[in-house]
């Protein structure tokens, strides 16, 4: 071998020696807002020699491993200043950062190079995050902000309609969301029966949706993860701010109880509209109201302490003869604790409740329903190096279900007390994932999430003949509700059936071209909650059910696909995700199901099987006086439900239906301009295809009365949807040194009137005796105005 080839080789070896066998040494910390001490999530720090980085996790902790030497840190947080400072490392090092919001003369977005880089080649996809000053500008009804609703102008989500809570995600129902509030488990989350959401976005720091990939901490839902994290409250100084508007208040105060150490924070809203009805001689009441609270305690920079909760009630009232109360109580203790500069780790205490009450007066009784559920959860995050970070944890949630309790509400009113039957379950789970970087170009997450899931003993369980509680009569090719043979009591510490499911999850990026990559997942859930309900959307008189020996739980599995560019150094940005998703054991019901009271409801469902598939755009402009995005999705959402044997007919003969949250089309548009310090001005606009529905498709006459018959379900679809919402933000006398700082909110929701139908429904005209379609609208055009101050 030449001399020239050998040196050269011993100085690559001797050089690759060196770098190996450098000393490495840990930077870690915690990202503060400068103003508030509030943790921010999501920072970008990152180290430019390297050309690496890492982001905040969900309570402002970051930790790096370098070799040793000296290094440029850059720290980004959008609508901040950013800060860079070099570091010289030749030990660990725990460095904190407090970042100051850019002044408001100089608002707009800017993205770093670093920041790029880091989000092209982040492996996690299908995942959107919104800002709680985002929300706050999108046009809404009434002059309300609202996150569910700013959610909708993004691809893959969609709603069931206006005045409709829940929300659709990838085809998927409202019920295979899985809603987190600071961790607690949030079953309904809308006020006014879908009118407004119950999260407060003066209380609310950090939104992400989950539609696909979904890391292996989460689970217990097929469909999407909406985690939502509220403020810790301000341990610098006192704060005040709120608004006040057309139908509906809110006040949030946060300030220090121990200054730079303890913190609380109280929010509260409240609605008013029916305080006018009377002036209008009418007898009605709808108004919802909730609280927000929080108490963050740094026991010392190791361990902190926090104590967070929300209640929120909606009451209906007609007449006080019918009188509909619900609404969420959730609360969480959890304890952060840093073991290392390496080992991040997070314990937390849950309870969950909702709670569903009716009273009828004029029948003489009252009716309450609910679920309950206790969770104990422990997640550690461990930073093995740069390129290896590990995520791994446990939790168990015990459910109390409560289908419904019936108590007479006077001596008199020959109502006999009842209770349905009470369910208990208990759910486990183990996960781990990993975070690795393989190359520059290259990076992977990938998990296993093993959850098990127990069915305890109940009061009552009804046993059927061949354990099957759905009659088939194959002369009229109809299902009906099989007679119980016997009546058991299986105590509560007795099992009645346990499932097993394993629940990997891989996602990977490959970057080129500096501002481009591919990114790819797998993602297997499991779901072992069933929400019954027979209308398109959930109300609160829908009732959670736990599967056991008749109902399976949800199987899931989505393949998802994506390309994402960063476009004139980040001036514009371009997702496009392709999905296909099957869900195993999804239920429906056999017709004229009643699911009301129904202590049986195995003797109304069939396990059946969806689908869904699609594509999504999302094209965003990130700066400059004018921002905002243009998203479409192009999807198909479907649902089978065969026969048991080869002599039934199934749902709609076996054949593949529409489900009722498919829209083949949705189209949003949001804008926002901000013409000069005083005025701002925000738009969007929405294009859905109408959602699935059945018309009748021919008639009869039976004893002198004219009956409507119907073909296959969801065949037919309600007209399209579209609307423009539009607002102008007013900011008087803009001046930083002002101790009271306020804004104006002008807005129009559906701005041209347009009446988009809820639901369309026939009948025989009285004068010509001919059918006739009628068409029932929620909204027309609605103007509103906002009063928002903070001091």
């Amino acid at each position: 071998m030449p001399r020239h080839y050998l040196a050269f080789l011993l100085a690559l070896f001797g050089h690759f020696f060196v770098i190996q066998a450098q000393e490495k040494y840990t930077l870690s910390g915690t990202v503060f807002e400068a103003s508030s001490n509030e943790s921010l999530i999501g920072v970008t720090v990152a180290v430019s020699e390297l050309k690496t980085g890492t982001t905040t996790n969900e309570y402002g902790f970051y930790s790096i491993t370098l070799p040793e030497g000296e290094y440029q840190i850059i720290v980004s947080y959008l609508g901040f200043q950013e800060i860079v400072q070099t570091i010289t490392l030749n030990e660990n090092v725990k460095l904190d950062f407090n970042l100051t919001e850019k002044t408001e003369e100089l608002q707009e977005v800017v993205v770093t190079d670093n920041v790029e880089k880091l989000d092209i080649r982040k492996p996690q996809m299908s995942v959107t995050s919104l800002t709680s000053n985002t929300i706050k500008e999108i046009p809404v009804v009434l002059g309300e902000s609202d996150v569910i609703k700013s959610l909708l102008l993004l691809p893959g989500v969609t709603s069931a309609g206006e005045a409709s809570s829940g929300f659709n995600v990838r085809g998927g129902a409202a019920d295979q969301n899985l809603i987190l509030l600071d961790e607690a488990t949030v079953f309904n989350s809308s006020h006014l029966f879908g009118f407004f959401s119950v999260f407060n976005p003066d209380a609310i720091k950090d939104v992400k949706l989950f539609k696909g990939g979904i890391p292996a901490r989460y689970g217990g839902r097929v469909s999407s993860v909406l985690d939502i994290f509220q403020k810790e409250g301000n341990s610098k100084e006192f704060k005040v701010n709120g608004g006040i508007g057309a139908v509906a208040s809110r006040l949030l105060i946060e300030g220090p109880i121990q200054k730079d150490k303890t913190s609380f924070l109280a929010g509260g809203r409240a609605s008013y509209a029916h305080l006018f009805l009377p002036l209008f001689d009418i007898d009605n009441k709808a108004y919802f109201y909730d609280l927000n609270t929080k108490i963050t305690h740094r026991i010392n920079e190791n361990n902190s302490v926090f104590l967070s909760g929300y209640f929120g009630r909606d009451l209906f009232n007609v007449s006080d003869r019918f009188v509909n109360e619900y609404g969420n109580a959730v609360g969480n203790l959890r304890w952060n604790h840093l073991f290392s500069d390496k080992l991040f780790s997070n314990l937390s205490l849950i309870y969950s409740d909702y709670y569903y009450g009716l009273e009828l007066d004029f029948v003489g009784f009252e009716w309450n329903s609910g679920i309950q559920n206790f969770n104990l959860k422990y997640d550690l995050k461990h930073y093995l190096n740069n390129k290896l970070q590990l995520n791994y944890g446990i939790n168990s949630i015990y459910y109390v279900f409560n289908p419904g309790k019936i108590v007479p509400n006077s001596p008199d009113s020959g109502i006999v007390e009842d209770q349905l039957t009470k369910k208990y379950a208990n759910e486990n789970a183990a996960y781990i994932d990993v975070e690795h970087e393989i190359t520059e170009n290259l990076s992977i997450e990938y998990g296993l999430r093993a959850s098990q899931f127990s069915r305890f003993g109940q009061d009552e369980f009804f046993v059927y003949t061949d354990d099957n509680p759905v009659d088939f009569d194959p002369f009229t090719q109809t299902y009906g509700e099989a007679n119980p043979i016997d009546t058991i009591s299986p105590g509560r510490s007795e099992t009645m059936k346990s499932f097993f499911n394993l629940e990997p999850r891989i996602s990977m990026s490959y970057t080129f071209k500096e501002n481009n990559s591919i990114k790819a997942s797998y993602t297997r859930l499991a779901q072992y909650l069933h929400l019954i309900s027979n209308t398109n959307s959930p109300t609160p008189l829908d009732v959670w059910t736990p599967s056991g020996p008749f109902v399976e739980p949800q199987l899931l599995d989505q393949y998802a696909f994506g390309y994402f560019r960063n476009i004139q150094e980040g001036a514009y940005s371009l997702e496009a995700e392709t999905f296909y998703k099957t869900i195993q054991n999804r239920i429906d019901y056999i017709d004229g199901a009643n699911l009301i009271a129904n202590d049986a409801i195995e003797q109304v469902i069939l396990n059946g099987e969806a689908r869904a598939y699609g594509l999504e755009l999302l094209l965003r402009k990130n700066e400059g006086r004018f921002t905002g995005w243009f998203a479409y999705t192009l999807s198909k959402s479907e649902q089978r439900t065969p026969g048991r044997t080869t002599l039934e007919t199934g749902i709609n003969m076996g054949q593949w239906y529409n489900t009722p949250y498919d829209k083949t089309h949705d189209l949003s548009v949001y804008g926002s301009f901000e013409l000069n310090e005083k005025w701002s001005f925000n738009a969007n606009f929405i294009y859905q295809t109408g959602q699935p529905t059945n018309y009748p498709i021919g008639q009869f006459e039976f004893e002198d009365m004219t009956v409507p018959y119907y073909g296959l379900r969801n065949k037919e679809r309600l007209p399209d949807y579209h609307r423009l919402d539009i607002s102008a933000i007013l900011t008087p006398k803009r001046n930083k040194r002002k101790k009271v700082q306020s804004e104006w909110v002008f807005s129009i929701y559906n701005a041209y009137s347009r009446k988009n139908a809820a639901s369309i429904n026939f009948r025989e005209n009285e004068d010509t005796g001919r059918n006739e379609a009628i068409r029932t609208s929620i909204f027309g055009i609605i103007p509103s105005v906002t009063y928002n101050f903070k001091f």
